[in-house]
């Protein structure tokens, strides 16, 4: 089942991930998919943040991946936008066998490494502030995790 989240605010999309992290286990994998400036990388920055993670959190387009390992739990940033077809080479998928949390954006670009068990967050601007998040868990955690928060 799909889940949808209407987002009126930044405060709302900040919410939204502060009560998904509170629900984080070991090997959770998030993944966001959307447009250019529909919330991704403030998700990420407000789980983050929520985490216990004080560094500051950038999309690591250019890096690729970013580990934050002070908070909470471990937390890999994935920014797959500029991979292409080298993503083998990187070893994403060892990430996969790790006990953080990954989160990754554009993860629609390596749909054919991503575990099947995953939550999948869509990003739709719906206007100047508001952006429609369709939830879609992959695997009985997930659903609970969508349950739990919405």
């Amino acid at each position: 089942m799909d889940y949808k989240f209407t987002s009126r605010s930044e405060d709302d999309t900040r919410e939204l991930a502060e009560n998904i992290e509170s629900e984080k286990f070991e090997g959770m994998v998030i993944c966001l998919n959307g447009e250019l400036g529909s919330g991704k990388t403030l998700f990420v920055k407000a789980f983050a943040k929520s985490n216990g993670i004080e560094d500051d959190v950038t999309s690591p387009t250019f890096n690729i991946i970013k580990e934050y390992t002070e908070g909470e739990m471990e937390l890999y940033h994935m920014d797959v936008y500029r991979v292409e077809d080298n993503y083998e080479s990187i070893g994403i998928e060892d990430y996969f066998k790790r006990n953080g949390v990954i989160i990754i954006e554009w993860a629609d670009l390596i749909s054919d490494i991503l575990p099947e068990e995953r939550l999948d967050i869509n990003f739709q601007i719906a206007g100047e502030n508001t952006r429609i998040l369709t939830l879609v868990p992959h695997g009985e955690k997930y659903e609970e995790v969508c349950s739990s928060v919405l």
